[in-house]
């Protein structure tokens, strides 16, 4: 097929997209002066997108893509799970589809901790467990089997291992490191926050920690 993952994404996400900028916004307010970590975003999610002019920290395991970038960004590379900030660093922590990637229940706990002791105010969202599609294979029901069937699956009876054009992500690498959470998890996750639940048909998709 000659329709690639991302194209399809770039049609299916943006309303949902959308509605959590403009949660964002109304509960957390930032303003020109407030300091923002993104943990695990990129410069590009932020830069003619989100319409604020704070200064924007983002923590990535990986190099940003090379070019200018404004001069109210900075770019980290680092280990969500141990940050090197001072308690309290930022005024706002936004994490956006991360935490379900560290593979283990001991390390999500270890980038909750991290991110609340970074920041007074938290925005981190995550998808459901129990909404219906897998969101990053986009494939149905898959995810209820036990791990090991769901991961030697999901590497082939889902829509991301069809439209593999301009995909370079490890297939296996990722249905590995996957582990989504419920609303149980996120609310022992982040005792002291808000757990949004973002829907769609009546449906929680995902779930949002807010801290203000």
């Amino acid at each position: 097929m000659s329709l690639s993952i991302y194209q399809l994404y770039a049609r299916i996400q943006p309303g949902f997209r959308n509605r959590r900028r403009k949660l964002f916004l109304e509960r957390l307010q930032p303003g020109p002066s407030t300091r923002v970590l993104d943990v695990g975003g990129f410069v590009y999610d932020w830069e003619g997108v989100v319409p604020i002019s704070s200064p924007i920290t983002v923590l990535n395991r990986e190099r940003q893509p090379t070019g200018p970038i404004p001069a109210r960004y900075t770019c980290v590379v680092g280990d969500a799970r141990k940050m090197d900030f001072a308690d309290q660093s930022f005024d706002i922590a936004y994490s956006n589809s991360v935490i379900e990637h560290l593979g283990s229940y001991e390390d999500q706990q270890r980038f909750a901790a991290e991110i609340r002791r970074v920041a007074r105010r938290l925005f981190v969202q995550t998808p459901n467990r129990w909404f219906f599609m897998e969101p990053h294979f986009v494939v149905p029901f898959i995810h209820y089997l036990p791990g090991s069937v769901a991961r030697s699956m999901l590497r082939f009876c889902s829509v991301r291992a069809l439209l593999r054009r301009g995909d370079n992500v490890d297939l296996r690498q990722l249905a590995s490191e996957l582990r989504l959470l419920s609303f149980r998890e996120m609310k022992l996750l982040f005792p002291d926050c808000e757990i949004y639940r973002e829907t769609w048909l009546g449906l929680t998709k995902s779930f949002v920690a807010i801290r203000l």
